[in-house]
């Protein structure tokens, strides 16, 4: 009686444990071209042409264009923190109250220093991003290490961060910026904006870490199974904390972009900043249930809200019109990947 061996499949022990691998660089491309950025792309490249049919002269022009550019930046910055922390599983609704007080340590800094130099920009740089991290860092924290739920605490760091910006500034904006950081703000490279050229070296950086490193791979993991994760020697609760860090970190990055721009912290600037990220990283495709996302898809929703906004604005059709229209997109987008993921439960 002749006897028949089976090898252990692709991905699976001898012993029967199965070990899930993430996806593949070309397969997670291939993937989002069937997905919601492809789809998005296609409404952002209407919006453009519909409104550039309208208002040639206007919305078309090198001056607008570098306006909604401008726009843009700074929350882009936001957005690809978001993004790795929402294809982790999680999310951070702590960011705009977190960059509020970054801008305010760091403004107070250079305040503090008296001094109008490159160098005391940079060292106002160096606060801003300590503040973020040292948030992030206790939302990680809270939520890795106590188990207490993202919500409960990204909402409670998003009221504490800025209570405490309030208490350092009594409640008024700081407006002794160093010149230095201004001319940043309102200069250019070549025709384009130092801010839009710093948002683009972190979009660039963001999407190498996320889609070509073991730590982009394990963020990927993270947020497709919690459990093979850990079977397949990921630490965890390290990623989970290393994550709201770099939410946190990118935040302050961003808020030493809009002191730059707007020349004075913003402490009611920036309440909408949290789902404006959330908003912008959804319609880029990525899963509201984690281990699906791309910063190219990222990149995309951001751009929808503000080329909307701004469109809206030249057309002469109030701005709130662009609230509604992107609050159901962003609705489709979510409904368009439950259907999904039933497809391959079913699947």
């Amino acid at each position: 009686m002749s006897q028949t061996t089976t090898q252990p499949a692709s991905g699976a022990t001898a012993t029967g444990t199965v070990i899930l691998a993430p996806p593949s660089l070309g397969r997670r491309l291939r993937g989002a071209a069937t997905y919601s950025p492809a789809y998005m792309l296609v409404i952002l490249v209407v919006l453009v042409t519909f409104f550039s049919f309208m208002r040639p002269h206007t919305f078309a022009s090198t001056f607008n264009l570098r306006n909604i550019f401008m726009d843009a930046s700074v929350l882009m910055v936001v957005a690809i923190g978001m993004t790795f922390v929402m294809i982790a599983g999680g999310f951070d609704l702590s960011v705009g109250s977190v960059l509020v007080f970054a801008g305010v340590a760091a403004a107070k800094a250079m305040e503090a220093l008296g001094t109008d130099t490159v160098g005391t920009v940079v060292i106002g740089t160096g606060v801003a991003l300590v503040a973020g991290m040292t948030w992030g860092a206790f939302n990680g924290f809270c939520i890795a290490r106590l188990k207490v739920s993202a919500l409960i605490t990204t909402l409670g760091s998003m009221g504490s961060a800025l209570g405490m910006a309030y208490l350092i500034t009594s409640g008024n904006d700081v407006r002794t910026v160093p010149t230095p950081l201004i001319a940043l703000g309102s200069s250019a490279l070549h025709g384009v904006p130092w801010l839009v050229v710093i948002a683009a070296l972190f979009t660039v950086v963001g999407m190498v870490a996320l889609h070509l490193t073991r730590y982009g791979r394990h963020t990927y993991l993270l947020g497709s199974n919690t459990e093979a994760s850990r079977r397949a020697g990921i630490n965890v609760p390290g990623h989970l904390l290393s994550l709201y860090m770099l939410s946190g970190l990118l935040a302050g990055v961003a808020a030493m972009l809009s002191l730059g721009r707007f020349s004075t912290t913003t402490l009611e600037g920036h309440m909408n900043d949290p789902l404006d990220a959330i908003t912008a990283v959804v319609l880029g495709g990525t899963s509201l249930y984690g281990g699906r996302g791309t910063i190219i898809g990222t990149v995309i929703g951001v751009f929808i809200p503000a080329v909307l906004a701004n469109g809206f604005v030249i057309m002469g059709v109030q701005p709130f019109w662009q609230m509604v229209a992107v609050g159901f997109v962003v609705i489709a987008a979510v409904y368009a990947d439950q259907l999904k993921r039933q497809s391959q439960d079913r699947g």
